[in-house]
């Protein structure tokens, strides 16, 4: 696997939740080598809750350069909008304006510090995108909703595939940035 850099800055813009029926999508925001861009920019309160972090660390929506999604669940999706017509990152695919190009996500390097895998395990279709900051290799993820869990989610379709994929990123990761929960530090009471 290629080596990657450490050069990459990591905001997280919106820290998500599970308090049903409120449900949030954690929202990254990664800038490296020129590019800028929103990992999971879907279900949130308000969209202003997404657009003044951008606002405040300096950056509009024009700036974005990139869209990674981890899934295609809506509290993942639903505000890709927001941003101009930029290549969209998936499982399978880069999708721009109407411009659909199949490759597969494992390995592909965005930049020097930011590489996607496929890590099929809450969906069949799930991408991790890894970052490397000064301080962190980042893995942002919905292989974990929270630091919990949970140890069995209940959308995977193959337990065994989940586990396998958490393993492979706790491997590279020393923080993650899961899908409805604050970032945690991996410890040997992290559900594998």
């Amino acid at each position: 696997m290629l080596e990657l850099s450490r050069t990459a800055r990591l905001d997280v813009l919106v820290e998500g939740y599970v308090r049903m029926p409120h449900v949030a999508g954690t929202v990254s925001l990664v800038r490296d080598a020129g590019r800028v861009v929103v990992v999971d920019p879907g279900m949130v309160a308000d969209r202003d809750l997404i657009l003044r972090p951008l606002r405040e660390l300096g950056l509009r929506p024009q700036d974005v350069t990139d869209v990674v999604v981890s899934h295609h669940h809506l509290d993942h999706t639903v505000n890709i909008a927001l941003f101009p017509v930029v290549p969209v990152h998936d499982f399978q695919s880069v999708i721009e304006a109407d411009t659909f190009t199949r490759r597969a996500a494992d390995g592909v390097q965005l930049t020097p510090s930011i590489r996607l895998l496929a890590t099929p395990g809450h969906s069949p279709q799930d991408v991790t995108t890894l970052v490397g900051t000064a301080d962190e290799v980042a893995a942002l993820t919905h292989l974990w909703w929270t630091e919990e869990g949970p140890a069995d989610d209940p959308y995977a379709l193959d337990r065994d595939q989940l586990r396998e994929q958490r393993e492979r990123v706790l491997d590279l990761a020393t923080l993650i940035v899961c899908a409805h929960g604050p970032a945690f530090r991996p410890s040997p009471s992290t559900p594998r």
